[in-house]
């Protein structure tokens, strides 16, 4: 398969709207008081982040395109580039998104990556920008691989990506308060998206969609947002630091600490690696099914509403002991 195919790079032709975009959010906050809040340090770390995830495309990015290029060499299937194609791969592309997301949020190895992105304990615009410097070594570049295998070119795949993230960007806002209802049915809206921010008890581990909702309705991990709990942005544990290199590698060097303590069985070290955010060894920390469990022994009435349905204490000790 050697016929040259290209395509734009929507990302990049989104930056004007972007940079238009966070300005409206600003101007309209400041003048009607609400739908959010700038702080300029925290905007600035996020823009920083921004430039330097495009940086580290730029140095790193080679190295998935070298893989997905190989892959097609492989492949004996073309799907071609109509836009029937393009369509299709969009949406396939999406739910490849889905489970990187959720990956993210439930391997911690991934989450040393992704959890810069919500480290802001603000949410408008600006947040949107908060990206890793460091997925290329999360190896979640091989996600994509089935797309490719199934015909659709590499430069298409990173096409549709791009568009993907394009979407998400006007999601990172609380000046949108909800969306018609059919669309809050099918599409991810700022609503579901700020719960996925969210470092609520109820709100941990959900809504990891990048442009269709109906996936974590489908796999049951769908949260809507509560006017009675309303969203504390962060993390479980905040860094508490504007510094750009620290919001970008903290959780790797959590990572290299806890993995290389003394007296720690290989299956120890293992889980410090992969195991879900929050696990320890000797039960000093929370992951998030306990955290819930605790929130639920606190407040027993929560007991089956949205974000505790089917959830309780001895279901609990269960997922834990496999943590």
């Amino acid at each position: 398969m050697t016929e040259q195919v290209s395509f734009p790079d929507a990302v990049q032709w989104a930056v004007p709207f972007f940079i238009a975009a966070i300005l409206a959010e600003f101007v309209w906050i400041a003048i009607k008081g609400r739908g959010g809040r700038y702080e300029t340090r925290d905007a600035l770390t996020s823009l920083i982040m921004g430039a330097g995830n495009i940086a580290s495309g730029f140095l790193l990015g080679f190295i998935a395109y070298a893989f997905f290029m190989w892959l097609w060499q492989i492949t004996p299937l073309d799907l071609g580039t109509s836009v029937p194609v393009i369509f299709i791969c969009f949406v396939l592309d999406d739910l490849r998104y889905y489970w990187v997301h959720r990956f993210g949020h439930r391997i911690r190895w991934v989450w040393a990556s992704h959890v810069n992105h919500h480290s802001s304990q603000h949410y408008n615009l600006t947040t949107a920008l908060r990206q890793t410097w460091t997925y290329t070594f999360t190896f979640m570049m091989v996600v994509r691989a089935p797309l490719i295998l199934l015909g659709f070119h590499p430069a298409m795949v990173l096409f549709v990506g791009g568009l993907n993230l394009i979407y998400q960007f006007w999601i990172h806002t609380e000046a949108i308060r909800k969306m018609p209802r059919w669309f809050e049915a099918v599409m991810n809206t700022p609503s579901h998206h700020r719960v996925h921010h969210g470092r609520n008890a109820r709100y941990l581990d959900c809504n990891y969609a990048g442009v269709f909702i109906i996936w974590d309705k489908l796999f049951g991990t769908f949260v809507p947002e509560q006017e009675s709990d309303k969203v504390d942005y962060g993390l479980v544990h905040n860094i508490g630091t504007f510094n750009p290199l620290r919001v970008a590698f903290h959780e790797w060097v959590s990572i290299w600490r806890d993995a290389t303590q003394s007296g720690l069985s290989l299956r120890q070290r293992l889980a410090y690696c992969f195991a879900p955010p929050g696990y320890s060894h000797d039960g000093s920390r929370n992951n998030s099914n306990q955290i819930k469990a605790k929130h639920l022994a606190r407040h027993p009435e929560d007991h089956g509403t949205p974000g505790f349905e089917g959830f309780s204490a001895s279901r609990q000790n269960g997922l834990a002991d496999r943590s």
